[in-house]
């Protein structure tokens, strides 16, 4: 099947060229090739300046993203085969880090697949489309998921802003077979049921896997905090490993009675507890009243969801950082985590650095993470590494 052709401007190909597989919309030489002239979803060609052919994307002469490019090569009009490549590459990679089939199963342009994020939740497959381009060719995507997976049910998790922008349905739904009730995953020594159509995201995070682990490898005899806990995925394998006592915080009653269950579930609820408030003001009134303890998790959700909120954002994990300090017992240990991609590494080891100093406290890092092995990142798309963790211990100042 011929493809129409994208023009981009001169010098305009040089990302693309170093392994990156966006273009923008104010690339396109659109004097050459009117984007108007395209449907959201449409296959391309793109070409450089000179001709040169870069490769093969859909396209949405609507977003600021217009191509995404799903090959380097002409796609033939065979999506089928193309999915199961796809997915079989990626599956590959997943069964051999991973001895149950817990994980994200498509990272999506990790995975060559841009637009999709898969999260296997046994035979639950949690499906997040973001583009047209994958939406439009969806039901073979599902085809190839059932041909190889056998899933009790595919759920579409439509609740996403990006489809907003793509000019796309919100409205979840079980796409595919039944949803068991319920859902239960197992992550680090630990079982969780969780709910998918109404949880946040794809219903689950494995991206904090290793640093969760981390955690529970120091918490036997430690009083945990557990800020912006949601459903309790680093308390309770926390719990399980022999903390003395768990408090999880958050803003939303159904995630903390869900980590309840949970707790229930794994048999340590009598070691933890869930406090329904504000992180701010959960901090501001234990500082208060000199509630301290061991080890604080401050893992809160993305706050700088676009480049022109960062100063604000950055502020807010300022005070956030600052506050968990001060309710720090003795030589203790805070793991902050943030998964803004617009907060980089530096940013985040800048605050701690004066956090620590403003507080007059010894900070040093001991250890520090990012997303799983089941998130890959591309080394020409920073885009794709957004998550980073620092372990720091806190002593009184030199």
């Amino acid at each position: 099947m011929t493809q129409a052709d994208i023009y981009l401007k001169k010098n305009e190909d040089k990302r693309l060229r170093k392994g990156h597989l966006w273009v923008f919309s104010n690339e396109v030489d659109t004097k050459r090739s009117p984007l108007e002239q395209f449907s959201p979803g449409d296959l391309v060609q793109v070409k450089a300046d000179d001709g040169k052919v870069m490769g093969t994307a859909y396209i949405n002469p609507q977003a600021l993203v217009c191509a995404r490019l799903l090959s380097r090569k002409p796609i033939k009009n065979n999506w089928h085969a193309f999915f199961k490549e796809r997915l079989m590459t990626a599956l590959t990679l997943r069964e051999k880090l991973f001895d149950k089939p817990y994980y994200r199963l498509v990272f999506g342009e990790s995975d060559g697949l841009p637009g999709l994020v898969i999260d296997r939740f046994d035979t639950v497959l949690s499906v997040q489309i973001t583009t047209a381009g994958i939406e439009l060719r969806k039901d073979a995507l599902f085809a190839v998921l059932i041909e190889l997976f056998a899933p009790s049910a595919i759920v579409l998790k439509n609740d996403n802003s990006q489809r907003q922008l793509e000019g796309l349905s919100q409205e979840s739904e079980v796409a595919y077979g039944q949803l068991p009730d319920p859902v239960i995953i197992e992550e680090n020594g630990a079982k969780f049921k969780i709910d998918i159509l109404n949880g946040q995201k794809t219903g689950w995070f494995y991206d904090h896997r290793c640093s969760r682990a981390q955690l529970a490898g120091l918490a036997k005899n430690q009083r945990i905090l557990d800020l912006f806990s949601y459903t309790g995925a680093w308390g309770i394998p926390a719990a399980i490993a022999g903390a003395t006592e768990v408090t999880c915080v958050d803003a939303s009653e159904s995630a903390l009675a869900l980590a309840l269950e949970n707790a229930q579930l794994n048999q340590v609820d009598d070691r933890m507890r869930f406090v329904h408030s504000d992180v701010f003001e959960f901090l501001k009134n234990a500082r208060l009243e000199n509630h301290l303890y061991d080890i604080v998790v401050l893992d809160p959700p993305a706050l700088i969801k676009r480049k022109k909120d960062f100063k604000q954002g950055y502020e807010a994990y300022r005070r956030l950082n600052h506050l968990a300090l001060q309710v720090l017992s003795k030589n203790g240990i805070l793991i902050s985590a943030s998964c803004s991609y617009h907060l980089s590494r530096e940013n985040l080891h800048e605050i701690l650095r004066s956090s620590g100093r403003h507080i007059d406290r010894h900070l040093v890092f001991f250890a520090g993470g990012g997303q799983g092995p089941d998130h890959p990142i591309d080394p020409a798309l920073p885009e794709t590494e957004y998550l980073k963790t620092f372990f720091c211990s806190v002593a009184s100042s030199l």
